[in-house]
């Protein structure tokens, strides 16, 4: 998914962000949810992914649902823009930097809402909550890379030379390269994709391509994230799928657990409608919905992973304020200057 060139302006920009007032989900609800009640979701997750899980929202609240769909950039650009005018109720955003990005904006979430997800998947500030997450990993071709890194760093090594796919312009991408600059600093990152780039590292326009480039041998390994690999095997069946998932090392940025969320606006007209909808995203129906439908892994506390993936946590993914990842900007100016923002 592409980041939006409006949500980079519109970040730039924000030194006089457009506030909203108030900092309680319920604040300004002036009627009682009913069965005649429209909430309505800008949402950065595709009409495709999760229609049918609004759906399911409004058979089992009687709540309909105005979905209106975007890039999670291009909704967190609209949101800045609309500010207190905005008709928007919720935001569900793939991405925790676009969360980030219109926190000031959002309410601040009850404490039995945040409780569900581990506060590191969360706000730091108590505005938007996890829902699924999303783990980076090395897919790898096992016939031509045999002891896989896991670690960036490794991925620098000289016999990976032209070896590596990518997808630059992928939201999951920068993000990763924003959870570097946050990490080692702005020098740390660029001194790393400048021997990243040394290293002839293959452009591919989305991930599924870097997945298949591995499978087919075009190239060794692949930097994705890890649902891409079950996708296909589900589509395919194990037996017709050679690539595998190499996780990260503890600690290792290249593991980086980004997060879908959601947040509900400070002057949601329907903020109890609202808060329904938040809660039912992390209810049982939404997370068998998304073990089915995505592999990504359920953050709501006790849940059941989808099978196949390894425990969440035996991951032990980088520390990271995941809101911090909203400086895309910044990011895409470094990947322009290390000559990496391609296709």
């Amino acid at each position: 998914m592409k980041t939006s060139q409006r949500f980079i302006a519109a970040v730039a920009s924000l030194s006089f962000v457009l506030t909203a007032c108030g900092s309680s989900s319920s604040s300004s609800d002036t009627t009682a949810v009913s069965e005649d009640t429209t909430v309505t979701v800008y949402s950065g997750r595709s009409e495709e992914l999760v229609k049918d899980l609004f759906a399911a929202f409004t058979e089992e609240t009687g709540i309909s649902v105005d979905a209106r769909y975007g890039d999670s950039g291009e909704m967190a650009a609209l949101l800045l823009t609309e500010g207190s005018a905005s008709p928007a109720d919720v935001f569900f955003s793939q991405d925790a930097g676009a969360l980030g990005a219109v926190e000031d904006n959002l309410a601040e979430l009850p404490t039995e809402t945040l409780s569900l997800v581990d506060s590191k998947f969360s706000s730091e500030n108590r505005k938007w909550v996890g829902v699924t997450g999303r783990v980076r990993v090395v897919v790898y071709n096992p016939t031509l890379a045999p002891t896989p890194p896991n670690t960036i760093d490794g991925l620098l090594d000289a016999q990976w030379s032209g070896k590596i796919g990518f997808a630059p312009t992928n939201a999951s991408w920068q993000s990763f390269v924003t959870a570097l600059r946050v990490l080692r600093g702005e020098d740390g990152a660029e001194k790393w994709l400048t021997a990243f780039a040394q290293n002839k590292p293959v452009a591919y326009e989305k991930n599924s391509a870097v997945r298949d480039a591995v499978n087919t041998g075009e190239v060794s390994l692949g930097l994705v994230n890890h649902y891409y690999l079950l996708e296909k095997i589900a589509a395919e069946g194990a037996d017709a799928v050679v690539a595998k998932n190499q996780f990260m090392a503890a600690g290792d940025v290249g593991g980086l657990v980004n997060v879908a969320g959601v947040g509900i606006l400070a002057n949601a007209k329907h903020s109890s409608a609202a808060q329904k909808f938040v809660d039912f995203l992390q209810s049982d129906t939404a997370a068998e919905y998304f073990r089915k439908k995505t592999w990504e892994y359920i953050l709501t506390s006790g849940a059941a992973q989808a099978d196949g993936l390894p425990p969440f946590a035996d991951l032990q993914a980088p520390s990271i304020n995941l809101s911090d990842l909203k400086s895309l900007d910044l990011t895409q100016e470094l990947l322009q200057k290390v000559g990496l923002l391609t296709k």
